[in-house]
């Protein structure tokens, strides 16, 4: 796609959500209120353990974005959240050296053994948040989900949600990345409650002109 085809594109307003699970149906389910009463009435109720993993080296990038619209939402709601920035910690990837016997500990005594691994064996819903580079998660994301291996029995049976940006507005953009985050889902026997995928999304002020940043807060809110 040139760069005439694309700007063309992303100002059509050609936006799209993609939800799956309990995320759509709570999305266009639930009745908008506006008292202060009635819209905090589910607050406290189901409270969930929310790992949130970011995988983009930008801190106010476009996946940025929708992790902090996500956070926004899912803390209105009463959920207690965890975000790990994997950017920006000292991370280390999978040696393949089955020292962990899938099991735990890991070779790698880093901020993923030590900080992410025990929230994560915590957690409800894990939430993984990356730009789309190569048709697939960044590398930096993908480090932690091949740690993954280290407490595999431990991370088995949780609930999840993607959220994803692309420069790329095709519709067949996201579906290698789609395709790799299920496959981890029916691995994992986790529970999809929803996904964001936010195509035609280059650049922080593109997004910001679209409905995805709020599309990741109402799934935040809805939880």
């Amino acid at each position: 796609m040139n760069h005439r085809d694309f700007i063309k594109l992303s100002g059509s307003g050609l936006l799209t959500l993609f939800l799956s699970g309990c995320g759509l149906s709570a999305l266009t389910n639930k009745p908008e209120t506006t008292a202060n009463a009635n819209a905090n009435d589910h607050i406290g109720e189901n409270k969930m353990k929310i790992v949130v993993i970011t995988g983009s080296p930008h801190k106010a990038g476009t996946s940025a974005l929708l992790a902090d619209k996500f956070i926004e939402g899912a803390t209105s709601a009463g959920h207690e959240i965890f975000r790990f920035n994997s950017a920006f910690e000292d991370i280390h990837p999978c040696q393949g050296c089955d020292h962990c016997g899938m099991n735990g500990p890991c070779i790698q005594n880093d901020a993923i053994e030590q900080t992410l691994m025990p929230k994560l064996i915590g957690a409800d819903l894990i939430v993984l948040i990356t730009p789309l580079y190569y048709y697939g998660m960044s590398a930096q994301i993908k480090t932690v989900v091949d740690r993954f291996y280290s407490r595999t029995g431990s991370l088995h049976r949780k609930k999840s949600i993607l959220m994803a940006t692309a420069y790329n507005s095709a519709d067949w953009t996201m579906e290698a990345l789609v395709h790799h985050y299920e496959t981890l889902v029916r691995y994992m026997e986790w529970q999809d409650i929803g996904k964001v995928l936010a195509i035609g999304c280059g650049s922080r002020p593109i997004i910001e002109r679209t409905e995805f940043p709020n599309q990741a807060y109402q799934i935040g809110y809805n939880l």
